[in-house]
């Protein structure tokens, strides 16, 4: 667990993300991805359109770990490895912030706790859309680098990322 100092709003911990919080990190999802959806003119983008029985169902695979942010009792992130302990690389995955809660280090707390479960030159791969400078930003700042380009199913530019867990 992980907790940050935030005097605008008190801590924020960090802990697994487990199946009881689909609910309440599939409202956050939703809230931190309208906004992509808005910038890419599709709410048919997969943080958009994922349901809660597919949610429950990533959190019951034995390769999938999650974590959440907290602040007292409410949920205002959260994100997701894939592929733990398979071949690599892990994908990093619907990394979402509460947008009132945005700015204040909390995406930056998940990404680390997630990048700690990692070993040492395993290889994490994420998508992010191609206009989303501040997600590219992030993640630079992480530690990821560009892949490569591609249009995704609901017709979106995303950059392919990837690091390797030093």
């Amino acid at each position: 667990m992980t907790v940050l100092p935030d005097g605008r709003s008190g801590p924020v911990v960090i802990d697994r993300l487990r199946p009881e919080h689909v609910g309440e990190a599939l409202t956050v999802q939703y809230a931190a991805f309208l906004s992509e959806g808005r910038l890419y003119g599709s709410f048919e983008i997969p943080p958009l359109t994922e349901t809660a029985a597919e949610l429950a169902a990533d959190l019951a695979r034995p390769d999938t770990r999650g974590w959440a942010a907290w602040t007292g009792s409410r949920l205002v992130g959260s994100v997701r490895l894939h592929g733990v302990g398979g071949p690599a690389p892990i994908g990093f995955a619907r990394c979402s912030v509460a947008p009132d809660v945005q700015g204040r280090g909390i995406g930056t707390a998940l990404i680390a706790a997630a990048h700690a479960d990692l070993a040492t030159g395993v290889e994490s791969a994420l998508v992010t859309g191609e206009r989303s400078a501040g997600n590219l930003a992030l993640y630079a700042r992480h530690g990821y680098v560009e892949s490569g380009r591609e249009f995704d199913a609901a017709g979106v530019a995303v950059v392919r990322m990837w690091r390797v867990a030093p």
